[in-house]
């Protein structure tokens, strides 16, 4: 992705801000939020398949997938 960037700079040329047209800056928002969701799913599986490695470990009674998901 291309942007189109301005920077803006104190007398002594030290950078103080960016500025980028309104349209990048959302292009941009999007793709973050797409980004935080991937991230998440990336998140919530490795969590799913920690707890599925303690199930399977763990000695017991365990619970069907059917079963679970009757009780939803």
């Amino acid at each position: 992705m291309k942007l189109a960037l301005q920077y803006l700079s104190d007398t002594s040329g030290k950078t103080l801000a960016v500025q980028l047209p309104f349209t990048d800056w959302e292009k941009l928002l999007n793709k973050l939020s797409k980004y935080e969701q991937a991230l998440q799913l990336k998140s919530d599986l490795i969590e799913a398949y920690k707890q599925a490695t303690i199930l399977k470990n763990s000695k017991g009674q365990k619970q069907t997938l059917k079963e679970f998901l009757n009780e939803i």
